[in-house]
């Protein structure tokens, strides 16, 4: 998680304008007792009104709606969030999930005692709650908790149907929040509108001032490599972009931004995956060579600049992007940009691999064979584009039933081991989807390979396994065990389905992968500085 950064200027300072025109507003008519206002308030509390009593049905959905919306539930959902934040050590995106709920609720409740407004009289109410009316406490919470989940969503997600789909579905989740508090007859439009605003000014106010200061990147740090001319090559997988002219103009602005010349574009294509378009970036003299696809277009990018000295950044376009995430690097592609042209290089670790089916490459994640390579292999390309990473939950289900081969693992010049394995991964990174510590003590840059050996005997076999993964347990047994090495050596006793870095590879016996430390430089965040003193 880094930056909600927007690509035009002054976005930011048009939204805290709109919320505080409108909340200033907003106070200073229902302050004044301004009749016009009160008179459109009543209107509508009457109409909402009138509709809610003739059916018991919706006040029923209402009543529950009430509760799952409160400040309750809102509260939850933002601890759960900071939480998760937490545990990911992003500090300052957990402190401005935490200052934004107890802020915009906490305020809100202030603010009604200021204007002490009454709440609509009903002879018969629907709902009775006490306390004053202006603003709403249910709408500010669900203004901060909406907004949180609208900048994160921003921050997660690149541009297209996923990032419009989850933005629409916050701003009616808020919309319904307020329309409930209506429709039961315990808030004025005025009201609700005031709520809503005021929490979401609360969140933006505390993003601009918390989170986005301790994310953005010193371009004054950046280690530029290569002639110091500032030349970049972009060498991009069209068919994982949503609209290719948008991203470039993206690119030409950010790159323009940080000083950078105009970029030079090679396009991968069905039959070259990247390995000659960065050969020809590199004999363009590219300074920085950038990738922006999925996980086999920045394979081919990155072994293909191996030893040259030149950097690669990467602007993750697919539903893995496993390298991304184990560097910390953005998914939101003006983010990873920002890490590309003023972030700073990383030398990290390649991997070798082959097999005894002839394939000769490299990987930059996990490599492995068994059920891992199944999940791979019956992926629904179709319904991965539709879905993302749930089609490999998908595929998951189906491969559970694959009841594990024997396998001879060599490690070094170790002793050989066997076991009866669902699967083996052979992993330059640690951490999967959803930042699940496969392997916790796995390094990129550490000049040494980890695997791990996964042999559940049952089903529940799995939810152990699960546990331990979850909980970064270091003891290993018979269902799950690791090792580290430079060279591993995995022979199972027939042919069995392989992958690596998330692409299946033909079906084989016998796996090869040996590290070769450093010779890969990317480009990742500014590490922070501490302070002394």
């Amino acid at each position: 998680m880094r930056r909600a950064e927007p690509g035009r200027d002054g976005v930011y300072a048009t939204v805290l304008v709109v919320l505080v025109t409108l909340l200033a507003l907003l106070a200073f008519l229902v302050g004044t007792d301004a009749a016009w206002l009160q008179d459109v308030d009543d209107g509508v509390a009457r109409a909402a009104f009138d509709v809610s009593v003739a059916r018991p049905w919706l006040v029923d959905v209402l009543e529950v709606l009430a509760v799952v919306l409160s400040n309750v539930g809102v509260g939850i959902v933002l601890a759960l969030l900071a939480g998760t934040a937490l545990a990911r050590r992003e500090w300052r995106i957990a402190t401005w999930i935490a200052l934004s709920g107890v802020v915009g609720i906490g305020g809100n409740a202030l603010v009604k005692l200021v204007f002490q407004r009454p709440r609509p009289a009903w002879e018969e109410p629907i709902h009775e709650i006490g306390g004053y009316s202006f603003p709403s406490g249910h709408s500010a919470g669900a203004g901060v908790l909406f907004t949180v989940l609208a900048l994160l969503t921003i921050v997660l997600t690149g541009r297209g149907w996923r990032r419009r789909l989850l933005l629409t579905l916050w701003v009616l989740l808020a919309l319904v929040t307020a329309a409930d508090r209506v429709l039961l007859g315990v808030h004025y439009l005025s009201d609700v509108t005031a709520g809503l605003t005021l929490g979401a000014l609360v969140t933006v106010v505390l993003w601009l001032a918390v989170a986005t200061d301790a994310t953005r990147l010193p371009p004054e740090l950046a280690v530029v490599t290569g002639t110091g001319r500032k030349r970049v090559a972009v060498v991009l997988n069209p068919s994982k972009l949503t609209d290719v002219e948008e991203f470039k103009t993206l690119v030409r602005l950010v790159a323009g931004q940080h000083g950078w010349n105009e970029p030079a574009w090679f396009e991968t294509t069905v039959e070259d995956p990247g390995y000659g378009q960065t050969e020809a970036a590199l004999e363009a003299d590219a300074d920085l060579i950038i990738a922006a696809g999925g996980d086999g277009t920045v394979r081919a990018v990155c072994e293909e600049a191996a030893r040259t000295g030149v950097a690669v950044a990467i602007i993750p376009q697919g539903t893995g992007n496993l390298l991304a995430r184990n560097l910390g690097i953005p998914l939101n592609p003006r983010d990873a940009l920002e890490v590309a042209f003023g972030g700073q290089d990383k030398a990290i670790d390649l991997a070798r691999f082959s097999t005894d089916a002839g394939v000769e490459t490299s990987f930059l994640v996990m490599a492995g064979l068994g059920m891992d390579a199944m999940i791979m292999t019956g992926v629904n390309d179709e319904l991965k584009k539709k879905v993302g990473w749930v089609a490999y939950v998908v595929s998951g289900v189906k491969a559970l039933r694959y009841s594990g081969t024997k396998v001879t693992i060599t490690v070094d010049d170790g002793e050989p081991r066997t076991f009866r394995a669902r699967t083996v991964v052979i992993g330059n990174v640690g951490y999967l989807q959803a930042g699940l510590p496969l392997l916790p003590e796995a390094q990129i840059d550490d000049g040494e390979l980890d695997v791990v050996v996964i042999a559940p005997r049952r089903f529940f076999g799995w939810v152990s396994i699960a546990v331990r993964v979850i909980t970064r347990r270091k003891r290993t047994n018979d269902r799950l065990d690791r090792f580290t090495g430079r060279r591993v050596h995995v022979k199972a006793t027939g042919p069995t389905p392989m992958q690596l870095d998330g692409d299946p590879v033909d079906e084989g016996t016998e796996i090869t992968a040996e590290v070769r430390p450093g010779v890969l430089l990317v480009r990742v965040p500014v590490a922070p500085t501490v302070q002394k003193g």
